[in-house]
């Protein structure tokens, strides 16, 4: 490690805790640190996270990193922050929350999404902001907390002056910077359903559809402005500029180097996002939605983008809350030790299906058991629910959007799964790419905070991959998918 070199120490907040990574000019990671935050389901398709918890957490991260990295912690030059998105927080001007996080899988504002769709709002909000009306985004997530303000035990009168809304992202940043930066990156903005994707300003007409106070948003920034410094609570002997911050999806292409048009990436993490770069186009699909992929240079990259709800998250059901298995290697192990499924399929809609489906009152369902079924084919099912999901979704969008793609980057926990990446090839007969650098969502930002602070070295970047190719007999293949869509089918019965 050279003694000359200088760092970049980038945030990962994602769903079910916190990464600390220390990356070098050429945007290779040189250390991190994690720590992980509780999950809650106060009620069933309910999700939240304590806010002040994700703080500490994050704190306790970069703290960890800063212990463990042999560097000369002067030569940290920039912090970058990506995080999980549409979670929103809403706090007062002291910094106290108002209400938990609500998190991005949480389905508490079906009811609202419901009704607005029933009165005929759903193309008005599409049009204005490339999502569709789902309670997924941001918006109705945001109006529960506000009309249910006076119900909660302890509560006081608050005026809107007094409020703060945010993404993960907003929240960090106010609280990095001591309250000075109230502030978001447009891919987080364009995530909430009340950004204009057109204006890429906040839209007053689906403001005032969901009853939220312009006042209460955070400032609009390009994904490589500079958002304050910090100290990270003193963590650092002095303050460094927050020179990047992206959503973690958005990153995560970025990272890959996905900046040509068409460049396709998939995500594997509590969910799982695939992603296609559309440059300067909004292209319209059913199954997928248009966001902005990131604002760099003066000027924003469209994408068109699914997301799944559950994919990392339901091993870890299984793990944590099933408890079947005891780390995520033993169900590797064992979906590998069957030969073939059998016809045992997990459909994981634990939270509604989101992308191509979009049936929020999908319910989960196992299907296919007989006697002689045991934690071998749950372990098999849960994997393989995961690419057929990404097969959907990659399908979907290739056949609405008009592509033709040849390859798929991967990234993201799951990818260490080669049962899980091998059968994802075969599914989708292509190529399918695992990038050598997990995190690269906090890759992204690292390369972005790293170009703002002028450490960049362009020339060592790098990016090497795993190959798998499709190898699977196709006969074969097109059984598996014609049991799992039955198996779909079923679940968006519901109950």
């Amino acid at each position: 490690m050279s003694l000359s070199a200088s760092y970049v120490l980038v945030i990962d907040q994602s769903t079910t805790g916190t990464k600390a990574i220390l990356f070098d000019e050429s945007c290779r990671p040189v250390e991190r640190a994690n720590a992980h935050h509780k999950q809650y389901y106060p009620r069933p398709g309910w999700v939240e996270h304590d806010p002040v918890e994700i703080v500490n957490c994050t704190y306790e991260a970069c703290k960890k990193l800063i212990e463990k990295a042999e560097v000369d912690v002067q030569k940290i030059r920039a912090i970058g922050i990506t995080n999980q998105r549409e979670t929103v927080v809403a706090w007062d001007r002291e910094g106290r929350p108002i209400y938990n996080a609500i998190v991005w899988q949480c389905q508490r504002g079906k009811e609202l999404c419901d009704s607005l769709r029933e009165a005929g709002y759903g193309n008005f909000v599409k049009e204005r902001t490339g999502l569709l009306l789902d309670p997924y985004f941001s918006a109705s997530k945001i109006a529960w907390i506000f009309s249910n303000l006076k119900s909660w035990p302890g509560s006081r009168e608050l005026q809107w002056d007094e409020i703060l809304v945010g993404t993960i992202d907003s929240w960090l940043v106010w609280n990095f910077t001591g309250g000075k930066m109230h502030a978001t990156d447009y891919s987080n903005a364009s995530r909430t359903m009340l950004l204009n994707i057109d204006t890429l300003e906040w839209d007053e007409e689906i403001l005032e559809l969901f009853s939220i106070p312009r006042s209460v948003l955070p400032e609009l920034l390009p994904s490589d402005a500079l958002f304050g410094y910090t100290d990270l609570g003193g963590i650092l002997p002095n303050p460094l500029p927050i020179a990047a911050v992206m959503g973690d999806s958005s990153a995560a292409l970025y990272g890959q180097l996905g900046y040509e048009f068409g460049a396709v990436k998939a995500t594997y993490g509590t969910g799982t996002s695939i992603m296609v770069n559309t440059g300067n186009t909004k292209y319209v699909a059913r199954s997928a939605v248009t966001s902005v992929g990131w604002f760099v240079n003066e000027k924003p990259t469209f994408v068109l983008e699914g997301n799944i709800h559950s994919s990392g998250d339901t091993i870890r059901w299984l793990i944590e809350e099933v408890g079947l298995y005891s780390a995520y290697e033993e169900v590797e192990q064992l979906a590998k030790a069957l030969d073939d499924n059998q016809g045992v399929y997990l459909v994981p809609a634990f939270v509604g299906l989101g992308a191509p489906y979009w049936k929020s009152g999908a319910r989960a369902l196992i299907c296919g058991l007989s006697r002689g079924v045991d934690k071998r084919h749950f372990a098999r099912a849960a994997v393989e629910s995961i690419a057929y999901q990404v097969f959907d979704l990659f399908e979907a969008i290739a056949k609405e959007g008009g592509f033709r793609f040849e390859l798929l980057r991967a990234d993201g926990g799951a990818t260490r799964n080669d049962f899980l990446m091998q059968f994802q090839a075969d599914l989708l007969r292509v190529p399918v790419a695992v990038s050598s650098i997990e995190e690269c969502s906090a890759r992204g930002v690292a390369l972005l905070a790293a170009q703002k602070v002028g450490i960049l070295d362009e020339q060592a970047l790098s990016l090497t991959s795993r190959l798998y190719e499709p190898r699977m007999d196709l006969a074969l293949r097109n059984q598996y998918l014609s049991g799992w869509h039955k198996a779909v089918e079923r679940a968006m019965l519901g109950v």
